[in-house]
């Protein structure tokens, strides 16, 4: 029995940590002359592909400050119109490369980390497109609210 308890830990383990992970798809890049102070503040989720931990998420929010070991704080929001109430998490984000280029990973759950990959940044900062580890993470960001189709056909992104 002992043995099979083991064994169960070693799998779960195994599976938890598979399943965060900082590579990035095959053919994502992530933007270079990244600005991480240009890049701070609050950005409005204007579109994602769905996952389980924004699902029923409206409004979304992230907010990013840097902490004073460089990191970057990230707070993420949105209301759960189910339950009429605000849902938020706290994370921490670092660098996966150099300061320079727009590829971090992040973590809401302690040492597991994945990647958020910005992929596609207009000069201005003012939108953004990030992925993360696999094709299923998906984000449009803002700056402001507006529609998508007001925000997709402007950002430099490769068609």
């Amino acid at each position: 029995m002992l043995a099979y308890i083991k064994w169960f830990c070693s799998i779960s383990l195994l599976s938890m940590i598979s399943g965060c992970t900082t590579g990035k798809p095959n053919n994502v890049e992530p933007i270079t002359n990244f600005d991480v102070n240009r890049y701070l503040g609050q950005w409005y989720e204007i579109a994602r592909l769905d996952h389980s931990f924004e699902r029923g998420l409206d409004q979304v929010t992230a907010t990013y400050s840097l902490n004073t070991d460089k990191t970057i704080n990230v707070i993420n929001r949105g209301f759960n119109s189910a339950n009429q109430q605000w849902q938020q998490a706290q994370g921490k984000a670092k660098y996966v490369k150099q300061p320079n280029i727009g590829y971090l990973k992040v973590s809401f759950f302690g040492p597991f980390y994945g990647s958020y990959i910005i992929f596609a940044l207009e000069k201005d900062y003012s939108a953004a497109l990030v992925s993360s580890y696999n094709y299923d993470y998906l984000w449009i960001l803002a700056r402001e609210k507006k529609h998508i189709t007001e925000i997709t056909h402007s950002l430099p992104y490769p068609r």
